[in-house]
């Protein structure tokens, strides 16, 4: 099973692996870092499409970081940014969201806009499929047979009545009467079962 934070070490893992020397922490971004660092702030959990597949789909969401950097001076935060930033669109594992993140956020935080991207990165959880039961013994099939029935659907003064519904319901079958109020279902069992028929028509 795969948690938030089996993607949190991930993450800490690629950034130590991608810039040399660097504090990562998870923790909302702070008005004053002179620490190098990089910031991971889990910001949202979003929807994600179900992957195709023939099987049992795994449930899946979208987490969303926002990347943050710091350093003793602007100009090295902003070249760590950099870096990660090209590292992060290199790598298939990721999304790379380069839309301005809302002045709320920032207002949220308490701080003034730095600069940022947000990292979207896939987490899954498989589900246990149902195996189907083994077939223990010889299927027996049985067979009926089947054959048209049709009618005439009559009104008073023995008028066809066109249009009418007519129903059987325990097949769960319905069909239409034609212009001379004739009707037709094509397949109902020929033999060992009545077959009753509701008719509807003009509301009644």
């Amino acid at each position: 099973m795969t948690m938030i934070d089996t993607v949190d070490r991930h993450l800490r893992e690629w950034v130590n692996s991608t810039v040399e020397r660097v504090e990562v922490h998870f923790t909302a971004p702070k008005a004053v870092e002179d620490v190098r660092g990089i910031g991971l702030y889990l910001m949202e959990v979003g929807i994600m499409p179900p992957a195709s597949t023939a099987r049992l789909p795994p449930l899946q969401v979208a987490l969303r970081y926002l990347v943050t950097s710091s350093a003793e001076d602007p100009e090295g935060a902003h070249r760590l940014l950099g870096e990660l930033m090209f590292a992060a669109m290199e790598n298939p594992e990721f999304q790379v969201e380069l839309e301005s993140v809302p002045m709320a956020v920032w207002t949220a935080f308490g701080i003034p806009p730095r600069p940022s991207f947000v990292l979207r990165v896939p987490l899954q959880q498989v589900r246990a499929e149902t195996r189907a039961k083994p077939v223990r013994a010889i299927p027996v099939v049985k067979t009926i047979a089947v054959a048209p029935l049709h009618g005439i659907v009559w009104g008073p003064d023995d008028t066809p009545v066109p249009g009418a519904e007519v129903q059987a319901p325990a097949l769960r079958l319905t069909t239409h009467t034609d212009y001379h109020g004739r009707f037709l279902f094509s397949m109902v069992p020929a033999e060992g079962q009545k077959i009753t028929l509701r008719v509807k028509a003009k509301s009644r």
